[in-house]
């Protein structure tokens, strides 16, 4: 499943996004997901718990896709 967020200015972070899309319940299950490995940036793995996202990418975790789109 695809989810559209929109990103309120320039970027959001990816521990921010994965707790303000209800992928993760809390920010430190958030922070515990990112740094097993269990992310992915624009398909590649990414442990940067406050890596800046911007609309256009794409992020994959749990089966769930989350597109990045300009608000």
């Amino acid at each position: 499943m695809t989810i559209r967020f929109a990103v309120r200015g320039e970027f959001i972070q990816l521990d921010q996004l994965l707790k303000a899309t209800g992928l993760c319940e809390s920010g430190g299950a958030a922070h515990a997901a990112i740094a097993e490995g269990r992310v992915r940036v624009d398909g590649a793995v990414d442990t940067r718990k406050r890596a800046k996202l911007r609309p256009g990418q794409a992020v994959l975790f749990g089966g769930e896709t989350v597109e990045l789109v300009a608000e």
